[in-house]
């Protein structure tokens, strides 16, 4: 048998090798049988080192020269290593703190609140780190940050897009200061909402809620209106008149315009000192008065004329509080009110500016006709309109309309003016055709350069009748007979009859509404006096005086009335039981009524006549005890 390993390694040079049954055993048992390998172990030793060295069992394992250093400088380190501060990078914020093993151990209630970093503006120095009061600034605070924000336009508080208000140069008044650059508040008023039940599900005895008030569209509107004529203008440099206080800015337009009464004008809303009301300034820019005449002349004719699609104008009179000699007229205020020329003949704004769409002829005939009628009075008074321009025309309602600068030119031009009335009054009927064939074509007036051209376009768009009548008023008057605003009247008499038929009907939908709000308006009422009574503490030395005597069947009322429930337990929310208990109790009928207290050990039946007698006696001594007396509070 031969050697295990001869088969294994036939290496010519096998012979120079150490046996490996001589390093296992000591000894090979076929060194004498053929074995090839060297069996002395003192030749080639500088060989048989290595494997010893490689598969000796007490031979150190292998560890590379780097680690060996690692470990090296390791074991100089202490044991108390281990109690070492965690490493904390320098400029986070961190203050550097000696700890020690008690503190080691972790302590949510002292890790510090994570304060963002590299976001200071203002400040170079306050990276997150306490300051020498120990309060830290916080980098994103809008104090600041207004200095990286870039600086806001002015705010135009009567512009209808309150997106695209904040524009540069919208300041009406550079030399009274800046306006307010935030956005408005939303008016604080309740809407309510008008869809809770289908009408299809109710039967025909039922009502919805909003059945019960006026349409919330109108309610809103005059919200709004409310709203706009409480406005008021903080810090907004305008100055405080004689008799007018906080006064308002109602330009949407802050650029001077001189075309109409030669004098830049700006137009406020103000209010009264004296009677609270609120009025409408327009005031005229650089105007110095050299005739005293002119106002009070001019004012005494104007103050007359009462009509409906006029703007009143009270008063005028001359101030300099402004730095300059103004003229100032007042007039009546009608929030929220657009121009003909910002509802009608302003670019519309989208991807691009176009032109603005035609007028339907029924809004046409519908401006014809007020304007028409505003016309009858002032010239029946012997004065003349003189400024019918859509820039001085309101709307402020549903295509309700007034003229809104009357009397100004005639105070302006008072001494300058060789007109007589009746050359004033042919000249308000040509401006009048010029003002609707403006609108009929959508471009201002002082574009109308072809006046013929623009009347047989109107042929196109709308009937031979209002092409006539535009061209009547336009056409210059003969010498012979001139045109009156009577002759124009009879001309259009069928369309000022269905004018008149709208008119009325509309009248008729607000009153309607106006007498389901007067219901609203008595219930109000009594339910403010029931709430005066009910849950009342101590009154003239009694104590729990609404617990006692005829007050406490008032409380059990205003259950049965607010706190009712039904056969489950839930709250009964019907508006309807609510408004007819309250009127029947305002109106003392003899229907019955049971009324139960709160633990079922009581029960009264009694008569809205016997509860409002009650009512009565109650509230009349409140008003007894009342510091005031209480005026008007039976109304």
């Amino acid at each position: 048998m031969s050697c295990a390993y001869s088969s294994a390694l036939p290496d010519p040079k096998v012979e120079d090798t150490l046996c490996r049954n001589i390093l296992i055993y000591g000894n090979c048992r076929y060194e004498d049988q053929g074995c090839t390998f060297n069996h002395d172990q003192n030749k080639n030793s500088s060989q048989a080192d290595f494997p010893k060295k490689a598969f000796n069992v007490e031979s150190p394992s292998f560890t590379p020269s780097s680690q060996a250093q690692v470990a090296a400088k390791k074991s100089t380190l202490s044991s108390q290593a281990a109690n070492a501060a965690p490493f904390t990078p320098r400029g986070v914020g961190t203050p550097s703190m000696q700890q020690t093993a008690e503190t080691s151990v972790f302590n949510p209630a002292a890790i510090r609140e994570f304060t963002p970093q590299n976001y200071d503006i203002g400040n170079a120095n306050s990276n997150g780190v306490p300051q020498e009061n120990g309060i830290y600034n916080d980098p994103f605070t809008m104090s600041s940050m207004g200095a990286a924000l870039p600086a806001a336009g002015q705010y135009n508080l009567y512009a209808s897009d309150h997106n695209a208000l904040a524009t540069s140069g919208a300041q009406f008044f550079p030399q009274h200061g800046a306006f307010p650059t935030g956005p408005l508040q939303p008016p604080n008023y309740h809407l309510y909402q008008p869809y809770d039940t289908y009408r299809q599900d109710l039967q025909p005895w039922q009502r919805a809620t909003y059945d019960f008030f006026m349409p919330a569209k109108m309610r809103e509107e005059l919200q709004k209106k409310m709203f706009a004529t409480q406005q008021v203008m903080p810090n907004s440099g305008l100055p405080q008149l004689e008799r007018w206080h906080s006064l308002f800015p109602l330009d949407t337009n802050n650029r001077k315009n001189t075309s109409s009464f030669g004098y830049s004008s700006w137009v406020y809303k103000a209010q009264n000192s004296r009677t609270g009301r609120h009025y409408a300034l327009r005031r005229l820019e650089g105007y110095r008065l050299t005739n005293e005449k002119a106002i009070l002349s001019v004012m005494k004719e104007w103050k007359k004329i009462r009509n409906a699609n006029i703007v009143t104008v009270h008063e005028a009179f001359t101030t300099r509080e402004f730095g300059d000699s103004s003229l100032i007229f007042s007039f009546d205020y009608h929030p929220l009110s657009k121009t003909l020329q910002e509802q009608h003949l302003q670019p519309v704004h989208g991807s691009r500016y176009r032109a603005p769409s035609s007028l339907p002829e029924n809004v046409l005939w519908g401006y014809i006709c007020q304007i028409t009628n505003a016309l009858k009075t002032i010239h029946s008074n012997k004065l003349a309109a003189r400024c019918l321009e859509p820039s001085k025309i309101i709307i402020s309602d549903n295509n309700r309309i007034r003229l809104s600068a009357c009397s100004i030119l005639d105070v302006v031009q008072f001494e300058s003016n060789t007109k007589s009335v009746q050359e004033l009054q042919q000249e308000d009927l040509v401006k009048f055709g010029k003002l609707i064939l403006s609108l009929t074509t959508t471009t201002p007036p002082a574009h109308l350069n072809n006046i013929p051209a623009a009347l047989e376009s109107l042929a196109a768009k709308y009937s031979a009748n209002l092409r006539d009548a535009v061209a009547w008023l336009i056409a210059p008057p003969n010498q012979g007979e001139p045109k009156s605003i009577e002759n124009f009247i009879s001309g259009i008499a069928s369309h000022m009859t269905t004018f008149f038929d709208l008119a009325l009907q509309d009248n008729d939908e607000k009153q309607f509404h106006l007498a389901r709000e007067l219901e609203n308006g008595r219930a109000a009422r009594i339910m403010m006096k029931l709430m005066t009574i009910v849950e009342r503490g101590e009154l003239g030395g009694a104590q729990a005086w609404s617990e006692t005597g005829d007050r406490y069947q008032l409380k059990l009322f205003r259950d049965y009335v607010f706190h009712r429930v039904d056969a489950d337990g839930k709250p009964n929310l019907s508006i309807g039981h609510m408004l007819s208990c309250l009127n029947k109790l305002d109106a003392a009928v003899d229907e019955m009524v049971v009324l139960t207290s709160r633990d079922n050990e009581t029960v009264f039946v009694l008569t809205y006549r016997e509860l409002k007698q009650m009512f009565d006696r109650a509230f009349n001594e409140l008003v007894k005890h009342s510091k005031t007396g209480a005026p008007g509070a039976n109304n």
